[in-house]
C-alpha cells in the first residue's frame, strides 16, 4: 500500500488540510482509482516526469497549440500549458457526475425554450422578471426564431469543483459558445503519447465518440434533410484567445472555418462565399458572442458577423449552434433560482447542486451579500470583456465599502456565491510535486432522447493556495482527465459510415478569406527565402570586399545590397554608391531583422506565420512543425545585439533550410486543388518579382569586366543556379548564357520563364463562374508570356552588340515585371474581396408582408 512516507511525494505533495485530496484520503492513504499512477509518480520521480514534461511542450508548440491571453505580451503565440500527470476519476463516480450534468443540461434546456417561448416561469412567479429582461444576454430580436429539434441547447459545458466534503458543485455554466474541446482532445493526444503504458493500462475512456455525436447533432439541425448539409466554423478570428481551438476543431471534424465575412445572407439565407462561387450553408457553429453576430439586428458596430444572420434563423433557413440568446443561461444569479426551475420542470430536485447563490436583485439576497460580502465572490450577473470576479476576502476595508456602494446602486447586476475552497490534485510544477487548486469543465452535447457527456472533459489547476481565478485568461495550467473504465475499452472512430460516404463525394470549398491568406503564405515564405538566400550571397563574399583591398569584389557586394535593399524596403544604403554600402552592412543586416520595421526579412517571416495560422485548418501536422521551426529561428535573427558573421550565416543556412523543407511539405501534402492553386500563385508571384528585381539592377547594366563575372556568379549563387550553370557551361559565366539560363529556360524551376509558365496554368484553372471572371488575370499573364518570347528572342541573338542586348532585355524584363505586380493586383480584385456587393436580404418571395 502506498502511503504519504513513500518516496518524494512525502516531502513535495502535502496536501492541504482544509480541502479535498484528489489523490489521498484522510487517512493519508492513496485512492484506489489512483494507486496505479501514485506508483508512476513514484517509480518515475519528478525528473523523468519533468523530462516528459519537456517533450509535450516541445510537442504541443510544434503542434501549434497556443493560447491568446488579451493584453499579454507573449500574444498569439503563447504556448499551451499541460500538466504530465492526469487528473483521475474513478467509473463509479463519474457515473453519478454524468447523470448530474444531464439532468441539468435538460433544465437548462428547457429553460432556454420557455424564456424565449412561452416564459410561463415569469408568469407564475418562478423567476423576477428583472433577471431575464435587464439582462444584456436577453435577445429579444431572437424571439421569434425558430429552433428545431428536441434540444435547443445542442451544446453545453459546466465548470465543476469539488468541495471540502467530497461533493462536486457547479461553479458556472457556459452556454453561449461553451469553448475547451478542441484543448482537451489535444491534451488527450499529448498524454497518450506522453505516457503511453499508463494510458493504456488504465483503460481511459476514448473521446472520439463525443465527437461523432456532435457531428451527428449538428447534422440533424441541417434545415434541408434532402442532401448533405453544409456545416461550417464562424471563427472571430486569429486574434480570440480560442483561435487555436476553432481551427483544430473545424479540421478534425472535416468543416471549412469561415470568418463572417465569409458568409452572406441572401434571399432569406445564408451563403458561403467561396472561390467556386456561392453555396448554401444549413448549420453554423459558431464561436462568435451573440451580439456580434448580426450588425442589421443586434450590435451594429460588429464587423465579426454576418448582416441578416437574425432573419435567416427566423425563417428557419440556417441552424446556428448554440442559439442566439443563449448568453441569457449563464447568468450566475440563476443558481439562486434553479432548483425551483428543475422541481417546476421535471419534479426533481438538482442531483448536482450549484454553489450557493444569492442575486443581489432580491432584497434578501442582497442584505445577505452585503453582510457576508468577505466571504463571498461577486460575479456580475452579465459579463463584460475583460470583467472577472471579486474575492471578497481578498478586498481592503475601503475596496469592500466601494463594492457595497456599487452592488446597492445596481443590485440587479450582481449576485454573490459562496468562496469554495476547491479539491486539490497533484501537478508538476517547478520539478517538484505540489497540490493544485482544480477546477473541471466537462462537455455535453445534445442528441436523440437526451445529452451524451464527454468522458473527462478540461481540468485547469493553479499552484496558488489562496482564493484565485482558475482559467485559462489568469494563467491556469491545463490537465488531460482520465475518467477509468472498468475493462478496456473498443476502439472508436470519429467517421459513421454515413460520414465516410459523404467525405468521398463533398466537393471542398475554398473561403475567399482562405485563399488569400494562402495567396499571401506563398508570397511571404518566398520573399523571406529570397533576401535571406541574396543577405548570405553578400556574406559570403571574398573577404577583401569588406577589407577594401578589392575594388571590384566590394562593388559587386555593394550592388547586391542594392537589390537587398530594395528587396527589404532598408533604408541604410539606398542611394550610396555601391562600393561605400558595404561599410553599412551592419547597420543594414540590423534593419533587415529589425521586427520593428515594415517590409524587412522579419516582417516578411511574421506575415508568412501569421497566414499560417489563419489557414491552420488546412495544414497538417507535419507543415505545423516546420512553421514552429521558423517561429524558433525568427526569433533568433530577431533578437537585439550583433553577432559574428559565422553564427548568421549558420542561422540563416538553417533558416534557408526551413523555409525549403516548408515549401517541399506544402507542395507534397496539399491536393493540387484551389489551396495549393493559389499558394502557388503567391510563390510563383514572388519569385518572378524578386528575380526581376536581381536582374535589372545587376546583370542589365554595363559593368566593368572583372565586376561582371563577379555579378555573374554572385546572382548564379542567389537563384540556386550555380550548379545547374556549370554543368550546363563548363564556360565562365557569360551574360547571354546566364540570362538564357535564368529568363528564358522554361524547365528550370529558377527561371523567369518557368515561373510565367506555371503562372499560366494557374490562371487557366482560376474558378470560371460569372463572379468571379478570372479574364484580367489571364490576359495580363498572358502579356507578360508575350513579353518572355521577345525576351527570348533577344538572348538568343548575335552578342555583337551586348548592351544592346541589354538595353533590350532591361525593357521587355521591366515590363514583364509591371505586368505581374498588375496581375497581383487583379488577382486580388477578383478574388479576395467582395465581388458579390450588397445582396438584398430578402426577396418578395421569401419576405412576409
Amino acid at each position: 500500500m502506498i502511503s504519504l512516507a513513500d518516496g518524494p511525494l512525502a516531502s513535495q505533495y502535502g496536501p492541504p488540510a482544509d480541502a479535498y485530496d484528489e489523490m489521498y484520503g484522510p487517512d493519508g492513504q492513496v485512492r484506489s482509482h489512483w494507486k496505479y499512477l501514485a506508483r508512476a509518480l513514484v517509480e518515475l520521480g519528478p525528473l523523468e516526469f519533468e523530462r516528459r514534461a519537456e517533450e509535450s511542450r516541445r510537442l504541443l508548440l510544434e503542434s501549434g497549440v497556443t493560447y491568446h491571453v488579451y493584453g499579454d505580451r507573449e500574444g498569439t503565440e503563447r504556448p499551451w500549458d499541460l500538466d504530465p500527470i492526469p487528473f483521475i476519476i474513478s467509473s463509479q463516480e463519474w457515473a453519478v457526475i454524468e447523470a448530474g450534468l444531464i439532468q441539468r443540461a435538460e433544465v437548462l434546456n428547457l429553460l432556454l425554450k420557455d424564456l424565449y417561448g412561452p416564459r410561463d416561469l415569469i408568469k407564475k412567479g418562478v423567476l423576477p422578471p428583472e433577471l431575464i429582461y435587464a439582462h444584456g444576454g436577453f435577445l429579444r430580436p431572437c424571439m421569434d426564431i425558430e429552433k428545431r429539434g428536441e434540444h435547443w441547447l445542442t451544446l453545453y459545458a459546466a465548470d465543476l469543483a469539488r468541495a471540502p466534503d467530497g461533493m462536486m458543485w457547479v461553479l458556472g455554466d457556459r452556454t453561449q459558445v461553451p469553448s475547451g474541446t478542441g484543448y482537451a482532445l489535444a491534451n488527450r493526444m499529448a498524454i497518450s503519447r506522453l505516457l503511453p503504458s499508463l494510458f493504456r493500462h488504465a483503460h481511459v475512456h476514448r473521446l472520439a465518440l463525443f465527437f461523432q455525436n456532435l457531428r451527428t447533432a449538428l447534422a440533424a439541425l441541417a434545415p434541408r434533410k434532402d442532401q448533405e448539409p453544409r456545416i461550417v466554423v464562424m471563427t472571430p478570428g486569429s486574434l480570440n484567445e480560442a483561435y487555436f481551438e476553432h481551427g483544430y476543431l473545424a479540421s478534425y471534424l472535416g468543416y471549412p472555418l469561415v470568418q463572417g465575412d465569409d458568409l452572406a445572407v441572401s434571399d432569406g439565407r445564408v451563403w458561403l462565399r467561396s472561390l467556386q462561387g456561392v453555396e448554401p450553408v444549413d448549420v453554423i457553429l459558431r464561436r462568435v458572442d451573440d451580439h456580434y453576430c448580426d450588425p442589421v439586428e443586434l450590435w451594429p458596430h460588429s464587423r465579426l458577423g454576418v448582416p441578416g444572420l437574425v432573419e435567416a434563423a427566423r425563417r428557419g433557413r440556417v441552424a446556428v449552434v448554440n442559439p442566439l440568446g443563449a448568453s441569457l443561461l449563464e447568468n450566475p444569479a440563476l443558481n439562486a433560482f434553479l432548483p425551483s426551475i428543475a422541481r417546476y420542470f421535471l419534479g426533481q430536485d438538482l442531483a448536482l447542486s450549484s454553489a450557493p447563490t444569492w442575486w443581489c436583485g432580491e432584497p434578501r439576497g442582497r442584505s445577505y451579500v452585503l453582510a457576508h460580502l468577505n466571504d463571498l465572490v461577486i460575479k456580475a450577473t452579465y459579463r463584460e470583456f475583460g470583467q472577472r470576479p471579486v474575492f471578497g476576502s481578498l478586498l481592503s476595508a475601503r475596496e469592500r465599502a466601494a463594492w457595497a456602494e456599487r452592488i446597492s446602486a445596481h443590485p440587479h447586476a450582481y449576485a454573490g456565491q459562496t468562496l469554495l475552497r476547491p479539491s486539490s490534485t497533484p501537478a508538476l510544477v517547478a520539478s517538484r510535486f505540489i497540490a493544485c487548486q482544480t477546477v473541471l469543465r466537462s462537455f455535453l452535447v445534445a442528441r436523440a432522447g437526451g445529452y451524451a457527456v464527454m468522458p473527462g472533459g478540461l481540468t485547469r489547476v493553479a499552484p496558488d493556495r489562496a482564493p484565485c481565478i482558475i482559467s485559462n485568461q489568469a494563467g491556469a495550467i491545463s490537465k488531460d482527465t482520465w475518467v477509468l473504465a472498468s475493462e478496456p475499452e473498443q476502439q472508436v472512430t470519429l467517421w459513421t459510415a454515413r460520414s465516410r460516404a459523404a467525405v468521398v463525394t463533398a466537393r471542398a470549398l475554398l473561403p475567399s478569406g482562405a485563399a488569400s491568406n494562402l495567396f499571401w503564405f506563398g508570397r511571404y515564405l518566398e520573399r523571406a527565402e529570397q533576401c535571406l538566400r541574396l543577405l548570405r550571397t553578400v556574406l559570403d563574399a571574398n573577404p577583401l570586399a569588406f577589407d577594401g583591398s578589392d575594388r571590384n569584389q566590394r562593388a559587386c557586394a555593394g550592388e547586391l545590397l542594392g537589390v537587398l535593399a530594395q528587396l527589404t524596403s532598408t533604408n541604410a544604403v539606398i542611394g550610396e554608391d555601391p562600393a561605400l554600402r558595404v561599410e553599412r552592412l551592419p547597420e543594414t543586416v540590423i534593419e533587415i531583422f529589425d521586427p520593428g520595421r515594415f517590409g524587412n526579412v522579419a516582417h516578411a517571416l511574421s506575415a508568412a506565420l501569421q497566414a499560417a495560422h489563419s489557414v491552420r485548418d488546412r495544414l497538417d501536422g507535419d507543415a505545423w512543425r516546420m512553421i514552429h521551426t521558423l517561429r524558433g529561428h525568427l526569433e533568433t535573427l530577431s533578437a537585439p545585439g550583433g553577432r559574428p558573421v559565422p553564427a548568421l550565416l549558420d542561422e540563416i543556412d538553417a533558416s534557408i533550410g526551413a523555409l525549403a523543407a516548408l515549401g517541399g511539405l506544402l507542395s507534397e501534402t496539399l491536393i493540387r486543388g484551389q489551396s495549393w492553386l493559389f499558394l502557388d500563385l503567391g510563390k510563383r508571384l514572388e519569385r518572378a518579382l524578386a528575380l526581376i528585381a536581381l536582374l535589372r539592377i545587376t546583370l542589365l547594366a554595363g559593368r566593368e569586366p572583372l565586376l561582371e563575372i563577379l555579378l555573374l556568379e554572385a546572382v548564379l549563387r542567389t537563384s540556386a543556379s550555380l550548379i545547374t550553370f556549370r554543368r550546363r557551361y563548363p564556360t565562365p559565366p557569360q551574360v547571354q548564357a546566364v540570362l538564357g539560363l535564368l529568363v528564358t529556360e522554361a524547365t528550370h524551376p529558377r527561371s523567369l520563364g518557368y515561373q510565367i509558365l506555371c503562372l499560366q496554368e494557374h490562371v487557366d484553372a482560376l474558378p470560371k463562374e460569372p463572379a468571379r471572371r478570372s479574364g484580367a488575370v489571364q490576359q495580363l499573364v498572358r502579356e507578360a508570356a508575350n513579353a518572355l518570347s521577345v525576351a527570348h528572342t533577344t538572348v538568343l541573338a548575335p552578342a555583337e552588340n551586348p548592351e544592346a542586348v541589354r538595353q533590350s532585355l532591361l525593357s521587355v524584363v521591366s515590363q514583364i515585371g509591371q505586368l505581374l505586380a498588375q496581375c497581383s493586383d487583379a488577382l486580388g480584385e477578383r478574388y479576395f474581396t467582395d465581388q458579390y456587393g450588397p445582396q438584398q436580404l430578402l426577396t418578395a418571395e421569401t419576405a412576409d408582408f
